[in-house]
């Protein structure tokens, strides 16, 4: 591992120790404020791709890699320790809707990699004392391995799982190679999606490429308390924990209050650090986010003050000014301990990822 790389993942580690780490909140609503144009997305790159671009977010790291450095510089000067490569949809899967290829997939997780890396660096060296840290973002995918596709063919797929694979380790390798501290597969509706983007990040490791912490984010769809391919919290954690990841946890689909028992009962059961960005309360009829930054940030509050999270963050709605009342609200609260794992599971070689 470069000393460079292997210095920021241990600041990372360091920090997540010391105090409640924060995530950076919306990308859509940022960019949607923006009132860009088709012309925005096309750029001179895409300028003959067939069909409309226009919302097509992950290709503005090509086209306007201005606005996405400028999100990245709003949220580490709100007082995010981490921020999320604009990649949520960078496969070729879900870019397939936008007929671009493998060549212009790899091109937006690059760039959008470098964006991120190359903002963090300029705020740990601003702000030595709070080193900021880079994510690469993967997101779900438009097509499920655990669900049908079809009501009346129960085994009808899109998708097969290798095709699941090939598509995130694509993205995965781009991302590295761009340098990026740290993984985030998250929204995670199927897991079964999820466990194909695990596979590639182990895969690529066992290649000879750095490993890095991997964070792990599924969504609860709803009060029934599962994701959409049916697991509660307990059942998400026991399909992913294998991969020893870094820190799991929820976001999306709920506001902070309907969130809490799910990050609770991972925070009883992880042995690793627990995540949540959840959303600003609940779309209302025009699907806009009503929650104000101050009661996000008051609920943020509540559950790094009883212990229940290491990570805190926001997801859709949510803006640099949601993310400046979190950190301000959770600043000066001790991160969750995390509870050690059985000694039988460890002599057997089943170590949580280790901060030391």
């Amino acid at each position: 591992m470069t000393t460079a790389r292997a210095d920021r993942i241990a600041a990372l580690k360091a920090a997540a120790k010391q105090r409640v780490l924060i995530l950076d909140g919306s990308w859509g609503v940022m960019i949607q404020k923006r009132g860009l144009e088709e012309a925005d997305f096309r750029g001179t790159r895409f300028s003959d791709t067939p069909g409309q671009l226009k919302g097509n977010n992950d290709i503005l790291c090509v086209t306007r890699p201005d606005i996405i450095a400028d999100l990245h510089d709003q949220y580490f000067a709100a007082g995010a320790d981490i921020s999320e490569t604009n990649t949520f949809s960078a496969t070729t899967i879900a870019q397939d809707d936008y007929h671009l290829d493998t060549q212009a997939v790899r091109e937006i997780n690059l760039a959008g990699a470098r964006l991120a890396r190359e903002a963090a660096d300029r705020w740990t060296v601003k702000e030595p004392h709070k080193p900021r840290f880079a994510a690469g973002s993967i997101g779900p995918l438009n097509k499920m391995l655990s669900m049908s596709s079809d009501v009346n063919d129960p085994g009808a797929r899109l998708v097969t799982f290798d095709q699941v694979y090939t598509a995130y380790r694509e993205q995965v390798q781009a991302l590295h190679e761009g340098g990026v501290d740290l993984y985030l597969i998250e929204t995670i509706t199927d897991t079964l999606n999820c466990k194909a983007a695990i596979k590639a990040i182990l895969d690529l490791q066992d290649e000879g490429y750095e490993p890095l912490p991997i964070w792990i984010s599924g969504t609860i769809t709803d009060r029934s308390g599962r994701t959409l391919s049916g697991q509660t919290a307990e059942a998400f954690w026991n399909s992913v924990k294998h991969a020893k990841p870094f820190a799991i946890g929820f976001n999306c689909a709920l506001g902070a209050d309907l969130m809490r028992p799910h990050i609770a009962e991972l925070s009883r059961i992880a042995d690793t650090l627990v995540a949540a960005y959840p959303n600003a309360g609940l779309p209302n009829a025009f699907g806009e986010y009503d929650e104000q930054p101050h009661e996000t940030a008051h609920e943020l509050h509540e559950w790094a003050k009883d212990g229940i999270v290491n990570i805190v963050g926001g997801c859709c709605g949510t803006t640099p000014d949601h993310i400046k009342h979190v950190a301000d609200e959770v600043r000066g609260l001790s991160p969750r301990p995390i509870p050690e794992r059985p000694a039988a599971l460890r002599l057997a070689g089943l170590e949580p990822f280790e901060l030391a």
